[in-house]
């Protein structure tokens, strides 16, 4: 079970020029199509609309934010207090020289797009990168071979209490499908860089990339990206596997490969993925992908790490939840 606060609604909350709405579905717009609702959702209308709701927000009442949910598991008994979306006011993509400004919101294959256009290269990876910039910030999203660190200038983020911060990757210890900001600051725009390239050629790259995400990837089943991430040197080393050994053989190797829970199921296609088949709970899928990583650390002494954000209450089973009756 995860900690839960009381329920609030938005008649609790600062006036905002932005949206509120009570009691709102997540499911519908995550990549999952699972999950609960939040108590309230926030789109704020601007970086000040934000920074205000922050500043004037009690500092009781939780505060999560979520993209397009491409890589979380909102649990199926929602989250408490505050979701806040950022909507096209921060998807916004320009440039200055090499540099490229681009908005939490901005999708990370748009950003790749968009420079490509422009003439510059070495953003071609964030095409194999499902979700938002500031997804990307937030866990130094990465793909074939580069991560968000090597191209990443600085980041934007308001802090819980609403003060504007600029960080640097050094600021933000970002290491392997990590950076070390806290959970409650915001990211709304990070400044990349790329390198002056032909378009054509960047374009061909792009193209190339996703071709092998299609052919290697179940990209168009309800999905959430990689659910491990791949064990460091020293893990596999500890454990006595050959260096470079990737999570999806180790799921292989467990028998993994299209291990089904409910409607969750590890894909055929690549094991390391885990699609909904269309009636899959957001139990569902945390309890296949634990069941996974029971059987690598049994079978292999590899404690897979999670990639998926899960967060939001679990629902208890209604198997152990007593009988009224029987307590009469």
């Amino acid at each position: 079970m995860t900690k839960s606060a009381v329920k609030i609604a938005s008649t609790q909350l600062p006036s905002v020029r932005g949206r509120y709405t009570d009691n709102a579905p997540l499911g519908s717009v995550g990549w999952f199509r699972c999950g609960g609702t939040a108590d309230v959702l926030f789109k704020p209308a601007d970086l000040d609309d934000l920074v205000a709701f922050l500043s004037a927000c009690p500092a009781d009442i939780p505060v999560t934010t979520l993209g397009v949910l491409s890589n979380t598991i909102v649990r199926d008994g929602g989250l408490r207090g505050v979701v806040i979306r950022l909507g096209r006011e921060f998807a916004d993509i320009r440039f200055d020289g090499h540099d490229v400004f681009a908005g939490a919101a901005a999708l990370d294959g748009n950003v790749a797009t968009v420079a490509a256009d422009a003439g510059l290269a070495g953003l071609e990876f964030l095409s194999g990168v499902p979700g938002t910039i500031g997804g990307a910030l937030r866990m130094n999203a990465g793909a074939y071979g580069t991560e968000t660190k090597d191209v990443l200038v600085h980041a934007t983020a308001v802090d819980r209490v609403g003060c504007v911060r600029q960080l640097t990757p050094a600021d933000m210890h970002m290491t392997y499908r990590h950076t070390d900001v806290p959970e409650d600051w915001i990211f709304t725009h990070a400044v990349v860089r790329g390198t002056p390239g032909d378009a054509d050629t960047i374009r061909a790259h792009i193209a190339d990339i996703k071709t092998k995400r299609a052919t290697t990837q179940p990209i168009r089943e309800k999905t959430g990206g990689s659910t491990f991430a791949n064990p460091s040197a020293d893990e596999l080393a500890a454990a006595g596997l050959p260096d470079g050994t990737k999570t999806w053989q180790l799921i292989d190797r467990v028998g993994g490969r299209g291990l089904t829970i409910g409607g969750a199921m590890m894909s055929d296609l690549h094991c390391n993925f885990m699609i909904n088949t269309g009636t899959a709970t957001a139990a569902d899928l945390e309890n296949l992908g634990e069941e996974i990583r029971r059987r690598v650390l049994d079978q292999t002494g590899v404690t897979l790490r999670w990639e998926i954000r899960r967060i939001g209450d679990v629902l208890p089973d209604p198997a152990l939840v007593p009988d009224p009756q029987h307590l009469q």
